[in-house]
């Protein structure tokens, strides 16, 4: 733990507070000339501000749309029918393939030459001409403006990782006592009002744990991004612009600086969970 975890972040803090670029890391020491100047340069870069709300807005709504799936699926297989243990197989697919295999076939299906969404499209669902789900047109999201390209992104974060809250809220069903259930339909209990009073409460902990989870693994995700649209057409989150400051600025210091302030975020996020976990339970 001191080796692979604790030294290594206190070399990046470190880093953080000094001027070093890649030419000069190796005469870098922990100690050294310690400054605020990292952290003023990205806080008034250009595009600092824009990138964080465009990463709020690719994990609020990659979060949502995973849970709200995984629970649907949850659901749709709660009761036992025959074949249901390959159908649960199937639903892991997204979740164990290779994430450049998955975005390599997402990037050809949705091209708008010769991608198979766009040609399905065009030839049966109406649609005038094809669309460019990775470029930077913007669509209508609630009366707002949003990147196409962002919309896209949030919906493959929904379909790769929607598995993860499936496998958890599955295993949280299948514990939930029958004769609640059983009980409620005795009282002439709906649909609806079983799933609100007798699943929904026993599922709640386990939502509140998996938002948190899935809030944290998106919010610092850059594999998925970069492979789909490089951080362009308006889906620049901030784990992207820290490997720009490293790969592009040679810039070390500033993107440790970049990455501290990604984690100080996170860790905001984990104590108002706690907190709030801590006072649900006295």
């Amino acid at each position: 733990m001191l080796a692979v975890v604790v030294l290594p972040i206190i070399w990046a803090v470190s880093l953080a507070f000094q001027r070093v670029k890649l030419l000069n890391i190796r005469r870098t020491s922990v100690v050294g000339n310690y400054t605020l100047d990292n952290f003023s340069r990205v806080l008034q870069s250009e595009g600092f501000w824009e990138t964080l709300w465009t990463t709020v807005v690719y994990t609020v709504g990659s979060t949502a749309g995973s849970l709200g799936l995984g629970l649907i699926a949850a659901m749709a297989l709660r009761r036992p029918f025959r074949g249901r243990g390959a159908v649960r197989a199937v639903m892991l697919l997204p979740y164990i393939t290779p994430v450049v295999a998955a975005t390599f076939v997402w990037t050809v299906a949705l091209d708008p030459q010769y991608g198979f969404v766009n040609a399905w499209g065009t030839s049966f669902l109406g649609w005038n001409e094809p669309i460019p789900f990775l470029s930077t047109e913007r669509s209508e999201l609630f009366g707002i403006p949003v990147p196409t390209a962002l919309l896209t992104v949030i919906a493959f974060e929904t379909w790769r990782y929607f598995p993860f809250a499936f496998l958890f809220l599955v295993a949280r069903i299948q514990a939930i006592p029958g004769d609640l259930d059983e009980a409620a339909r005795v009282d002439g209990a709906s649909i609806w009002q079983r799933f609100r009073n007798v699943v929904w409460p026993q599922l709640l902990p386990v939502i509140a744990l998996l938002t948190v989870l899935r809030f944290i693994f998106t919010f610092n995700k850059f594999d998925d991004v970069y492979l789909l649209t490089g951080g362009g057409a308006g889906t620049e989150v901030i784990s992207v612009r820290v490997y720009e400051f490293l790969t592009a600025r040679k810039d070390v210091g500033l993107a440790a600086a970049q990455a501290v302030v990604l984690a100080v975020v996170l860790i905001g996020l984990i104590i108002f969970y706690l907190r709030a976990s801590s006072r649900e339970q006295k």
